[in-house]
């Protein structure tokens, strides 16, 4: 069982669950593909797109250990 927090990195989730990308495209987050967003936290990414950290960890979780 894979335990995501908000200092994850978010290029390791999605290298560990694919299927979670769309959580982020859902935060507005339409730069996956980009090294510079795929090296920052989850925590990093939600305060620069204006949304809930605990919120995407707890769908991330969910998403992964099903």
């Amino acid at each position: 069982m894979t335990e995501i927090t908000k200092d994850t990195i978010i290029g390791d989730i999605l290298d560990i669950c694919p299927e979670t990308a769309p959580l982020f495209l859902e935060m507005g987050m339409h730069c996956l593909g980009c090294p510079a967003s795929r090296g920052e936290t989850i925590e990093e990414a939600c305060a620069v797109h204006g949304t809930d950290a605990d919120e995407l960890v707890e769908k991330i979780n969910a998403t992964i250990n099903g």
